[in-house]
């Protein structure tokens, strides 16, 4: 993650949004909404390889569920402030599909 962390900011000049350790989000300094997470490899599991911030993350999640679409993390309000779910794409790719948690 050490060697993430530097790639991104230090060649591709990207802004730390969020860095858990095993998780970490870069942001376009230029554009916020323009964003990449990168995540520890975990052999066999069913971590995302991409995410997807959406407006309405429970509209999407129902449409997912009306459609059949296999979910693998249920829809979680999570306590960094997402809320989100896991889903699978027809290639087999797994899609953390979230937004954000507006503050009240």
């Amino acid at each position: 993650m050490d060697e993430s962390r530097k790639f991104y900011t230090e060649f591709l000049g990207f802004d730390i949004g969020m860095d858990m350790g095993w998780i970490i989000t870069f942001v376009s300094p230029q554009n916020p909404t323009a964003q990449l997470t990168v995540l520890k490899a975990q052999p066999l599991s069913q971590a995302p390889a991409i995410s997807i911030e959406v407006i309405d993350v429970d509209s999407v999640h129902a449409k997912a569920v009306e459609q059949g679409i296999k979910i693998v993390y249920p829809l979680t309000s999570e306590p960094w402030g997402v809320r989100r779910f896991f889903a699978v794409d027809p290639n087999g790719v797994v899609l953390n599909v979230l937004s954000h948690i507006k503050k009240s």
